[in-house]
């Protein structure tokens, strides 16, 4: 389990191109050509994990927890396995918000906007790793995206940076009665991906 130590304003935020760069470098932990892992230490945020490839599924889940490369955790698995299922390459594991906490209520309370403006350039980044047809991203987020207000705000600047670059959104499994995504963790290992219309959610859920 991960508690944070503290707001991410009290921390120091590595942007996203400087940990990306140091994350592409070798590893003494772990295989670099298979695994993206950024930053790549654990700390109190994690911007992307994920497996190398040129067709990934990008997951979106709300915030991270305590996974790392080798050492994924059930949802992560359940992703890869998803992933591979629909015949995508690679998977990234990506985060409404970057904040590494295992109970969403244990996030901040207020969103940083530092924080912030670093994981979406981790999104934008990951959208580019598609090199064929249009970048497909999962949103796998459940109820949880209610735990704080900034959460939408933050999945709106997502919407707009997937605009821009042509994403194809999909969600996997039953949607809850409000009409929210479907967790990986407890999803059939055979699942398949279903068209989802994210901005139509945005507009009549949150």
């Amino acid at each position: 389990m991960h508690i944070p130590t503290s707001d991410t304003a009290e921390q120091s935020i590595a942007s996203f191109p400087q940990a990306l760069e140091a994350a592409l470098q070798p590893n003494d932990h772990y295989d670099v050509t298979r695994w993206l892992f950024v930053p790549n230490y654990y700390c109190d945020y994690r911007f992307i994990l994920g497996t190398r490839g040129q067709r990934p599924l990008i997951c979106v889940g709300i915030n991270p927890s305590t996974a790392a490369p080798d050492a994924l955790d059930n949802t992560l698995k359940s992703v890869e396995r998803i992933a591979s299922g629909n015949g995508y390459d690679s998977f990234i594991m990506f985060n409404v918000y970057a904040q590494r906490a295992t109970r969403p209520d244990d996030m901040e309370q207020a969103c940083n906007p530092t924080l912030h403006r670093e994981n979406m350039a981790a999104f934008r980044w990951a959208l580019e790793q598609t090199t064929t047809g249009a970048p497909a991203v999962w949103a796998a987020w459940g109820a949880i995206i209610e735990k704080r207000p900034y959460l939408a705000q933050c999945l709106q600047d997502m919407i707009q940076i997937g605009t821009e670059l042509g994403a194809s959104w999909y969600s996997a499994g039953a949607r809850s009665k409000k009409g929210h995504p479907h967790h990986p963790l407890y999803l059939r290992k055979d699942s398949s991906l279903d068209p989802f219309n994210v901005k139509d959610y945005v507009s009549s859920c949150l």
